[in-house]
């Protein structure tokens, strides 16, 4: 039998009686109640440009771990981070971990760069002249930078990089877009930038497609981890050595052992990270402060070093070369999602790098949490306190 249809409102969609409506429907085709997802808070008035058929609310629970002691270049002092999970003992993890380096005196954090990317390709008849067409794109960088940068303020063209093969020509358009996260920007900016390429009529030029997977969209890749997408940023620490053995039941030399062992491991599977789950802090403060989920998947990939310092202290660093955050535009402005990040003075103008640069110390505190666990057998024992190991 065909599922019935679900209303629509073409001038007044976004209302408590519309969303009832469309949960009406299912609720009949389905033969469940929807009782929960329709109690919410957040006026659906707020909401068009971030769903559409608005239904109800999906609630996850959120926690704050901390505080978190930071000294970054624009997150300074103690925070608490909001993360939203449905996994036991992540919060408890990650407020460990912080409290080992708020011991140790903070953790320092610097975003190292910032581009978000398109990358449109070329097709040309032959190499030759996609090659040719190559250098007449470095001679008018300029008149691409001011046909591209019609379409926004906020956003700046910073380069343009080449790629080619075969006929093909990919250029990676590398923009600045200021608080916001930025996709949405830099497609515009760059459709109008190879609008106005197009229209120079370039000589051989048989076919053009404004994306065509370089620009790795929702999906990590070898060139993010060289060149970035989002906020390349670092977060290190070097931690006394006399600390570990009270707060995480292990030693420096257990974990530099245990980080050998798990870089092997990461290498061995093809992993493109050799953390152990960066994924669980991103995606957790992602889904408190609004941030575009999906971008989990770049996000999410980085790399950890580690020392062993000659008098035993223990120097880490996490690389994460793709964070994707926004402090501005999106879902940031929704009431809970603005509340979290308004908790740690993270939402509005001049926030990203911010917001970027506690994620990043947040990441660092879960890695050393977790590691900690592993070599101190606390692992399964903590999911059978806190999490859903429980009978």
């Amino acid at each position: 039998m065909a599922l019935d249809k679900l209303p629509r409102h073409k001038s007044n969609d976004y209302t408590r009686d519309m969303a009832a409506a469309r949960r009406t429907v299912v609720e009949t085709n389905s033969g469940h109640a929807l009782h929960h997802t329709g109690q919410y808070s957040i006026p659906p008035e707020a909401l068009p440009g971030n769903i559409e058929g608005f239904s109800g609310i999906v609630q996850v629970p959120m926690g704050f771990a901390g505080p978190l002691l930071l000294h970054g270049e624009h997150a300074q002092g103690e925070f608490y981070v909001p993360m939203a999970t449905t996994e036991g003992t992540l919060v408890a993890s990650y407020s460990r971990g912080m409290s080992l380096t708020r011991a140790a005196g903070g953790i320092t954090s610097t975003v190292i760069d910032d581009a978000m990317q398109r990358a449109p390709v070329f097709v040309f008849n032959d190499a030759r002249a996609a090659r040719d067409f190559g250098q007449w794109v470095t001679q008018h960088f300029e008149q691409i930078k001011a046909a591209a940068e019609t379409t926004t303020l906020s956003g700046k063209l910073r380069d343009i990089e080449q790629y080619a093969a075969s006929k093909m020509r990919w250029l990676r358009f590398n923009m600045t877009t200021g608080d916001a996260a930025g996709q949405n920007m830099v497609s515009k900016a760059t459709h109008a930038a190879c609008q106005w390429i197009l229209a120079q009529q370039p000589p051989g030029l048989e076919h053009f497609s404004l994306a065509a997977n370089f620009d790795t969209d929702k999906k990590h890749s070898a060139v993010n981890n060289l060149h970035s997408r989002g906020k390349r940023v670092v977060a290190e620490i070097t931690i006394p050595a006399e600390l570990f053995q009270p707060i995480m039941h292990c030693t420096a030399e257990d974990l530099m052992h245990q980080r050998g062992l798990s870089n092997l491991g990461a290498f061995m599977c093809g992993s493109v990270s050799n953390g152990a789950h960066f994924a669980n802090g991103v995606a957790a403060v992602f889904l408190a402060c609004g941030q575009d989920i999906a971008n989990v998947a770049e996000s999410s990939a980085g790399f950890v070093y580690t020392e062993l310092k000659d008098n035993g202290d223990y120097y880490m660093s996490v690389t994460i070369p793709s964070l994707i955050v926004a402090t501005y535009g999106g879902g940031t402005g929704l009431p809970t999602q603005r509340e979290c990040l308004q908790a740690m003075d993270c939402y509005g103008a001049g926030k990203a790098y911010k917001l970027a640069e506690i994620i990043a110390a947040t990441v660092l505190c879960g890695e050393l949490s977790l590691a900690s666990a592993i070599v101190s057998n606390e692992w399964v024992s903590s999911h059978d306190a806190y999490g859903r190991n429980r009978k």
